[in-house]
């Protein structure tokens, strides 16, 4: 298969067909490395794995102390309500 590269904003991209991605069982919105070899582009599918995190395994092990603090946004300058 042939194709063109082209202009994509600041950068330049070619079109992959979907039987193409299908035949390397690639899908929308996977992750992939890609590396130069040689003269050749190699595109590497990523199995990556992001579990929804809690708020306590987001700061699992923060040892700093943490004051809350109150923010004056002012008054409504429009309809919001507060």
């Amino acid at each position: 298969m042939q194709t063109t590269i082209v202009k994509w904003g600041n950068s330049q991209g070619i079109r992959l067909p979907k039987y193409l991605l299908e035949s390397a069982h690639f899908s929308e919105r996977d992750v992939v490395e890609i590396s130069v070899v040689g003269e050749k582009i190699v595109i590497k599918k990523i199995n990556v794995t992001m579990p929804h995190k809690t708020i306590q395994d987001r700061f699992k092990g923060y040892q700093d102390a943490y004051e809350p603090i109150n923010i004056n946004w002012g008054e409504p300058e429009g309809n919001e309500i507060w």
